[in-house]
């Protein structure tokens, strides 16, 4: 099902980018204790989970979005909302992610499915009979939609939200090497390309990190960088093989999507025109990538937390 829904833009944020950048760059998060966890996984590496305060009520993992981590202002902002609304909060640290490097010379990618499938087998033995829900942002999205797919009746999660999922890959990497959009690419390859010469200092990998150095779009980087280092050919086979367009008729669970017309990290024509009958699509005129603010500059209004909120009551109780 596709519908629109409430939110509106206010006139002081109105532009998609506006709404994209305010959040990233001028919110303050609110102060919320995490506890980290070292997860081992079954290939010898490791995950970091960060658990928000715990509250004894519905069980929430949290997939932040690419170049994020469990203290990212978007993240602490719904792991407090969830909090108030008497949900507890797991957030999912890919591999690296956070400032933690992980053992393997490797890293995270859209398809790997496994790192959130050992996450929710553990969530599960820790706080056994919870109602589990599923919240992912961006990147997050991609994993968590990729993963419930696969999954189909058998994901033993309630309910799902994806929050600015990009679900055509190959289209959104185009689309963010054009225009304004190089402004946020060159912040995620500036991101990456870091994140790997931290690695390298390390652990050597097993890439010609001498392609770094040109690197200038997402594409080129996974290109060079991330299809190589997981078995893909190279950034068109691995977007074709991960992107989770290709995966939503598996999708069995209830699952909202939350996307924005001016999303500038997604093409408005890779928006479906049909969906299977357990994903909700909501569209909104404007929200930008992870924004949907509110308000007034002094007092600003993340709406999409509330709405994150309410579907999630709506759900699981």
């Amino acid at each position: 099902m596709i519908q629109e829904n409430d939110f509106l833009p206010p006139a002081w944020l109105r532009s998609g980018h506006a709404q994209t950048l305010w959040p990233a760059l001028m919110r303050r998060p609110p102060p919320v204790a995490l506890r980290e966890e070292l997860l081992e996984l079954r290939d010898g590496d490791c995950l970091r989970l960060a658990w928000g305060p715990p509250v004894d009520g519905p069980l929430i993992v949290i997939l932040h979005g690419i170049g994020g981590c469990a203290r990212s202002p978007y993240v602490l902002g719904l792991v407090a909302t969830l909090q108030a609304g008497g949900m507890e909060s797991v957030v999912m640290q890919f591999r690296g992610a956070g400032g933690s490097p992980n053992r393997l010379p490797r890293f995270f990618h859209a398809g790997e499915t496994g790192d959130l499938e050992e996450t929710i087998r553990h969530v599960t033995a820790v706080r056994p009979g919870r109602p589990l829900g599923l919240v992912g942002f961006s990147m997050g999205g991609i994993v968590s939609l990729n993963w419930l797919g696969e999954r189909g009746v058998d994901a033993p999660v309630t309910t799902a939200v994806g929050v600015s999922v990009p679900l055509a890959l190959a289209d959104s990497a185009r689309h963010l090497d054009q225009g304004f959009q190089r402004l946020y690419q060159w912040e995620l390859v500036r991101n990456l390309k870091r994140l790997v010469r931290r690695k390298q200092a390390v652990q050597p990998l097993p890439i010609d990190v001498r392609h770094l150095r040109g690197i200038r779009s997402l594409w080129d980087f996974d290109e060079h960088v991330t299809g190589p280092l997981h078995g893909f050919t190279g950034a068109a086979d691995y977007y074709r093989r991960c992107a989770p367009i290709n995966r939503l008729a598996g999708i069995r669970v209830p699952t909202l999507l939350i996307q924005a017309w001016d999303d500038p990290f997604i093409p408005p024509h890779t928006l479906p025109a049909e969906l299977p009958e357990a994903i909700t699509l909501e569209l909104t005129r404007g929200g930008g990538h992870v924004g949907f603010v509110q308000g007034n500059p002094v007092r600003p209004r993340y709406w999409l937390e509330e709405r994150v909120l309410a579907h999630l009551r709506r759900v699981l109780s």
